[in-house]
């Protein structure tokens, strides 16, 4: 099944670069381009999300093509030992916000080039870093890959995981049965949560032990791996997927880009500087298909990157306050700001794929599909995960105090600022 999944990945990649760029009068349905970029940015991108956050990270140890390919190498590799550098916890987040950034200046959701660059190098530096660390491993995986963070963080809240039961561990005589290599580098035996699982299943049964079994949606969050929580995954969750993520999905439609870019041009032109305004770079650093009369020049770029910073900080305010605000009310500090921030878990899922489905339906639309009532579903969508986000905040509170009124004086900045941001997201749908 992964050598299938390669084989579609790769032609997918492969075959647009060899057709001309769709016209006016091109359909999903009469051409492969643009059938291609409806399956890699319409379906696949926004479906593995929501399948993720319903039963755990399966894409990952089971369909995903990069990580085989890098099991692959790997276990034909050199099999050195991973670097110390190779280990810090904020790789996946500073390369997340990279490509994030990377695609929307080079517009990889409209074009084959730099999909088959970004997508294609990440596959290519994954089986780079495969065919020389580790054995028959996924250490690009477990530490490098730009959305293995993102798919940490939503598993947490799909109620299905790999239990291990420590009981049934110890019972077990390990000197009759064979040992498991887990790829993504999982002390299994301790493993507390399922962020970091990939649940290929290869460890199920193991010492009569481990089993695939149900779970209450986002226990992991309140008792299991969230109370491990650190800086780097309320980054993750807090400016990024609550912030630039929205940001650099709807710039396009954003009054706010408007403005700026607006008052660049402005600044440019009173002071004699023409060249950010006239000025074309090539395709892989800023987007440049004058055959279809879409160029961004620097001035744009600007304007982009001042846009999406503008989102993470907002979002860092909005949040963040009420977090310190929550940790000073229940007379806690240190790790618990960050165990507080995981309840915002949900509502950043629920953000991410509302975000990413709009490329869904900005296709269908383009091609004169429109899907009745989705506006109105991802606004109920965003709203209802926002309630759970508060609610799951409130047990949290639990963790650390036992008064009642001081969990809920600690909830309600945090549920005031819920409110805007779902406030934000209904306006956008419905009435922006």
């Amino acid at each position: 099944m992964q050598w299938v999944m390669i084989a579609a990945y790769v032609a997918l990649l492969v075959v647009p670069l060899t057709l001309p760029l769709p016209g006016g009068s091109d359909y999903i349905w009469n051409n492969l381009a643009r059938f291609v970029q409806f399956v890699f940015w319409g379906i696949w991108w926004p479906f593995v999300i929501l399948g993720t956050a319903l039963v755990g990270r399966f894409w990952c140890g089971l369909l995903c093509p990069e990580g085989a390919l890098s099991e692959f190498a790997s276990e034909r590799g050199a099999g050195r030992a991973i670097p110390s550098w190779m280990k810090w916890s904020g790789w996946p987040v500073v390369a997340f916000i990279s490509t994030t950034i990377y695609g929307q200046l080079t517009s990889i959701y409209q074009y084959p080039k730099p999909a088959a660059l970004l997508l294609g190098g990440s596959t290519l530096a994954a089986m780079v870093v495969g065919a020389r660390y580790g054995k028959a491993k996924r250490v690009w995986c477990r530490f490098l890959c730009p959305v293995s963070g993102v798919f940490g963080t939503v598993s947490k809240v799909a109620p299905l995981h790999f239990r291990v039961e420590p009981d049934a561990w110890k019972r077990s005589s390990p000197a009759e049965i064979a040992g498991v290599n887990c790829a993504p580098l999982i002390p299994i035996k301790t493993m507390q949560g399922s962020s970091a699982c990939h649940m290929c299943g290869r460890c199920s049964g193991h010492r009569g032990a481990i089993r695939l079994a149900w779970r209450k949606p986002a226990a992991d969050i309140v008792c299991g791996s969230g109370r491990m929580a650190a800086r780097w995954d309320t980054i993750l969750i807090i400016p990024i997927l609550l912030g630039l993520v929205p940001a650099a999905l709807h710039w396009t439609a954003s009054g706010a880009f408007q403005a700026m870019r607006t008052w660049l041009v402005e600044r440019c032109v009173e002071l004699g500087f023409m060249w950010p305004l006239s000025l074309r770079l090539p395709w892989w650093l800023l987007t440049n298909y004058p055959s279809v009369n879409d160029v961004m020049n620097v001035v744009d770029a600007v304007s982009l990157l001042a846009f999406v910073a503008l989102g993470a900080f907002t979002s860092s305010v909005l949040f963040l306050l009420p977090l310190a605000a929550a940790a000073a009310i229940l007379r806690r500090k240190g790790k618990v700001v960050h165990h507080l921030a995981q309840a915002m878990i949900p509502l950043a899922t629920s953000s991410l794929f509302c975000g990413l489905l709009a490329l869904t339906t900005s296709q269908l639309r383009a091609d004169g599909i429109n899907v009745p009532g989705v506006d109105a579903a991802r606004g109920a969508l965003v709203v209802v995960a926002g309630l759970w986000s508060v609610e799951l905040f409130f047990r949290i509170s639990s963790v650390y105090c036992r008064s009642l009124n001081l969990r809920i004086l600690a909830t309600a900045p945090m549920g005031m600022a819920v409110a805007a941001f779902s406030a934000t997201w209904l306006f956008m749908f419905l009435g922006g």
